[in-house]
């Protein structure tokens, strides 16, 4: 795929600039999307707004496609089998549906970002967890960041190294396998007491510091942990990132818009 093509539009389009030759990718099927998110299709829980595939999450349109045939075990454990249909899903939203990043709606995703990121001709990130060297240049020498994952045992430094993260020394993880509320997203329960799931999750944040570490910023490791993110940062007093700084982030990079007003 040719990166600019010629008379394609890849820009910020009004009644001032609307005239002219204006060209599609062959084979491009729909337009007007910034984020294209991969997603685990087998998977049977509340979705709320601030998760990442709740649409109202978005003051933007996003697109979504289910990889098919996966579970969270799967991606959880990084099975290699399922690269290739990650790879096929990504591709069709690029290629048939113009859209110019890729995120996911799992930081396991995050297991195949490397090679995925080799197949396409976007910006890709696959995982939360890419932000994490970002995040660490925003903070005092020796502050560690607090992160919460779905899955302790599956946050592995193969993990990391997917996600550009050679050096973990710093990190502070904080699992919610367990938590008997948070636990039917994993266990696919199709029902929980969000009320509960929020407790659980701003606990879990604030037991980060139990042993005095200096933790200058929380990660959100799991895609359905952004519903809390407020309520985390009201009880720590540090900043949160999560799957919805990353996807803002993605689509402000690849929809810049003219400045206009009065000087």
């Amino acid at each position: 795929m040719k990166k600019k093509l010629e008379g394609r539009r890849y820009g910020f389009l009004d009644n001032t600039n609307n005239g002219g030759l204006i060209r599609m990718k062959d084979n491009q099927q729909v337009a007007g999307y910034s984020v294209g998110i991969v997603y685990i299709e087998n998977v049977h829980y509340p979705m709320l707004p601030g998760n990442v595939v709740n649409a109202y999450t978005y003051d933007f349109p996003v697109r979504m496609k289910a990889v098919p045939n996966i579970s969270n075990e799967r991606v959880f454990s990084g099975d290699p089998t399922i690269l290739d249909d990650v790879i096929a899903t990504a591709k069709h939203m690029v290629d048939k549906e113009g859209v110019r990043a890729i995120c996911s709606a799992c930081g396991f995703f995050g297991n195949f970002h490397k090679e995925v990121a080799k197949e396409l001709d976007v910006p890709v990130a696959l995982s939360s967890l890419v932000q994490l060297p970002w995040i660490r240049s925003l903070l005092k020498p020796g502050q560690k960041i607090g992160i919460l994952t779905a899955n302790k045992s599956m946050f592995t430094p193969e993990l990391l190294r997917s996600c550009c993260v050679e050096d973990h020394i710093d990190l502070i993880v904080k699992d919610m396998m367990n938590a008997q509320q948070f636990s039917a997203i994993v266990e696919d329960r199709g029902y929980f007491d969000n009320k509960k799931v929020q407790e659980e999750v701003v606990s879990a944040a604030c037991e980060l510091f139990e042993n005095g570490d200096d933790i200058g910023a929380i990660l959100l490791e799991c895609s359905d942990m952004p519903p809390y993110a407020a309520a985390i940062q009201e009880a720590t007093q540090v900043p949160v990132f999560d799957f919805i700084t990353l996807i803002k982030w993605l689509h402000h990079a690849t929809t810049q818009r003219p400045y206009s007003g009065w000087i």
